[in-house]
């Protein structure tokens, strides 16, 4: 870590990161740990090392949205586990975009998986670990005060531009974006920026070539954690790291 940062008080300890504050207030370091969880945190694990991975891949993509002209939060990679981030307060809702049906879409609604969307689909989930994240609509994110209709517009707009270029960006490495989820958070100047982290803990992937899994969906659907998910893991940056 450079010597210019000084990494204070835990400011949130969530279930796969730790948030630190710095001697900037406008600065905080995130810290990717080694815990994996599924089903709204029922299903927990350890593996090691998987918060290098997704500190690493987090990073490859953020840079390569930073590129895109997206505004995020992430500023640099400190250490193979830390990232120096804008602070940000975080918005209480997921933002989940699906490109292909799977998941809870395809149980929801009894529709087969691997069906393309032409259209993707967008959700919002409530942060509220009591009521288990409920997907909610817009009216219900306005209602509770969260956002406004002219921030969720802002959001969506930005979703749709992400969607657009990390879709590319993973499909020419071999990779079908099948669905993901964001979150966003307002920066001191008040704008609207993409927060979190983007890696397999919050993307489906499948490889373009065989439809095998490449992301967390192992470790929910009760594969062998330390060994097939890890190397899931690896497969993935190894592909983000080829140009």
């Amino acid at each position: 870590m450079s010597s210019c940062i000084i990494k204070k008080n835990i400011l949130i300890e969530g279930k796969t990161k730790k948030v630190y504050n710095t001697d900037n207030p406008f600065e905080v370091i995130i810290h990717h740990t080694d815990n994996i969880t599924a089903l709204d945190g029922l299903k927990k694990s350890f593996i090691q090392d998987k918060g290098v991975l997704n500190n690493e891949i987090t990073t490859l993509i953020f840079q390569f949205l930073n590129s895109c002209n997206i505004k995020t939060h992430f500023i640099r990679k400190i250490n193979n586990r830390e990232q120096l981030c804008h602070k940000v307060d975080m918005i209480p809702l997921e933002f989940v975009v699906r490109n292909i049906v799977s998941g809870s879409m395809s149980q929801r609604l009894g529709i087969k998986e691997g069906i393309n969307l032409y259209d993707p689909i967008f959700e919002i989930f409530y942060k509220n670990d009591k009521l288990k994240d409920p997907l909610i609509n817009d009216y219900h994110a306005v209602f509770l005060k969260i956002v406004s209709h002219e921030e969720l517009n802002t959001i969506y707009n930005i979703t749709s531009q992400i969607n657009i270029f990390i879709k590319k960006y993973f499909f020419d490495k071999n990779i079908i974006l099948v669905d993901f989820k964001i979150e966003f958070g307002k920066n001191y100047k008040n704008e609207i920026v993409l927060s979190d982290e983007i890696s397999p803990d919050t993307c489906r992937f499948w490889d373009k070539r065989t439809m095998k899994k490449l992301d967390k969906d192992l470790f929910r659907r009760g594969f062998k954690e330390k060994e097939e998910v890890f190397d899931i893991y690896i497969e993935i940056l190894k592909r983000l790291n080829v140009s």
